[in-house]
């Protein structure tokens, strides 16, 4: 569970020994090798046009304003090293302020929902606006709050006290009594500050330690502007400050692999856009839904098409998980941080615990450190197999359904904690299946259990992870529009149980 992709391994190294042969291809496109790309990245024409084709690469998905202003911030960061704090905290909180007012996350359409169900006539605009300012003093409070009290509740155990306040606003704001303009107040509250729960912890943390960034950093990539997302890209102020380019030679080489990685994702998107018209439109394979709703209708696709869309909606999803990575990833280099690649040739995988590390690598890290290396430390010290599998359980499967719970807490809005609940039993399943698999894959990996190195031993481990990674999917994407029971008939149907 503590395994890490290495940064280099994108050049071509493995992951485990032995030598890779690299095609043509990936030379030609070893751009960050080259001593002439990597002198012209170091001179202003370089930079200018580093900066234009990074604007192409990221425009059609950020959007042209967001995208612009990602690119600029993290070029102008690196150009004036003395004013980087400041320059990328504008920018992290620009991006917050106008991308909400704008509807480029799903805090405004959270807020529309409530206002909505609670017929209330306020801007959620200005609602959203109001609570970010106060999650920003709020937030340099509690960084200012922990430098002072570093053995406070809040500094020892960040995380649990977030989750603890999450749950205290959600469990005020459903109660019946709770109506009208008080419930669309506490909601919007809780909207604003739910994506921030994963961040916070990693400035809390650095913030207790010794040499940690200023406050003004760590306020600057809580959510920064490269991933606004609810998933730290690039962990904390700490993590960020370890890769941070040294040298000019360091930064042209650390940007040129963040235009790779840029083009990757475009690809990437490319590739997922064509499964699509060339499965879906024009092979007629349905999309997921549609083949669980045809089945529940009592027409069934015929196996093979059922297959066929369990195959496509997976290779999409884990498409699109690297995209974005690579985009983001791709966008924080160019600001000069050497950070590993968000997903990493998880079709090479050998084991479940292989599979995981390198299919979603950010998710995987914040689930190490939030609830893995807790709870390693902590219990069954007398048994060492027990304990790892507990810690790496915790982690892919406790760490993982909070998360997920959290990201979608718009439902407990909207639907009431009961039924949101009831629509998450499916995903719940997920976790604890994927857990068990991934802890026993832990455990077998410390007893020097591996797979064989053979072309059929590989071959064996591609058929038996991507066959469990497809068959789970069902049960893993992103609607909840169906039971678990439906789910799990459907599943079974494929093989021919009715």
């Amino acid at each position: 569970m503590t395994a890490a992709i290495s940064p280099s391994a994108e050049s071509g190294a493995p992951a485990a020994g032995g030598k890779v042969r690299e095609s043509r291809l990936r030379r030609f496109l070893a751009i960050d090798t080259r001593e002439s790309f990597i002198t012209l990245a170091q001179t202003a024409a370089g930079q200018l046009l580093i900066t234009f084709t990074a604007i192409l690469a990221v425009a059609p998905y950020f959007g042209i304003w967001a995208g612009a202003l990602a690119v600029a911030a993290a070029m102008t960061a690196v150009s004036q090293p003395a004013l980087r704090d400041r320059i990328l905290f504008a920018a992290t909180w620009a991006t917050a302020f106008v991308g909400t007012v704008l509807g480029e996350n799903d805090t405004l359409d959270n807020i529309v929902a409530v206002l909505q169900q609670q017929m209330v006539d306020l801007s959620p605009a200005v609602l959203a606006i109001a609570f970010l300012l106060l999650l920003l003093v709020a937030a340099t409070g509690a960084l200012y709050w922990v430098r002072r009290n570093p053995q406070s509740i809040l500094a020892r155990r960040p995380l649990v006290t977030l989750l603890a306040l999450e749950a205290l606003l959600c469990g005020l704001a459903s109660v019946e009594f709770m109506q009208g303009l008080p419930s669309v107040m506490l909601w919007a509250a809780i909207f604003v500050l739910t994506p921030y729960i994963w961040f916070l912890p990693y400035a809390i943390v650095d913030v207790r330690s010794r040499g940690g960034s200023s406050s003004l950093m760590q306020l600057a990539v809580l959510r920064p502007f490269w991933s606004p997302a609810y998933l730290p890209f690039g962990k904390g102020a700490a993590f960020l400050r370890k890769h941070l380019a040294k040298t000019p030679r360091d930064l042209a080489i650390t940007q040129l692999k963040g235009v790779k990685l840029l083009i990757w994702a475009t690809v990437l998107f490319a590739l997922r856009d064509g499964l699509s018209w060339g499965f879906e439109a024009q092979l007629q394979i349905p999309a997921l839904a549609q083949a669980l709703d045809a089945f529940l209708r009592g027409q069934p696709y015929p196996l093979i098409v059922g297959w066929g869309a369990m195959i496509l909606s997976t290779a999409k999803f884990s498409l699109k998980v690297a995209a974005w990575a690579h985009l983001f990833i791709g966008v924080a280099r160019l600001a000069g941080y050497r950070l590993p690649r968000g997903s990493w040739r998880p079709l090479e995988s050998r084991t479940l615990m292989d599979y995981f590390n390198r299919f979603h690598y950010y998710f995987k890290e914040m689930l190490v450190d939030f609830f893995f290396i807790p709870t390693f430390f902590k219990v069954f010290r007398n048994h060492p197999r027990l304990r790892m599998f507990f810690a790496t359980f915790m982690a892919a499967g406790v760490g993982n359904a909070i998360w997920h719970f959290t990201r979608d807490i718009d439902l407990v809005a909207t639907l009431g904690p009961t039924a949101a609940l009831e629509t998450y039993t499916s995903y719940a399943f997920y976790c604890v299946v994927l857990a068990i698999g991934v802890g026993i894959s832990q455990v077998r990996i410390t007893m020097g259990i591996r797979p064989s190195p053979t072309v059929i031993g590989r071959l064996y481990s591609f058929l038996f992870i991507w066959s469990f990674v497809v068959c789970m999917h069902v049960f893993s994407d992103e609607s909840r529009n169906h039971t678990f029971e439906e789910r799990f008939s459907f599943l079974v149907s494929l093989f021919g149980v009715s």
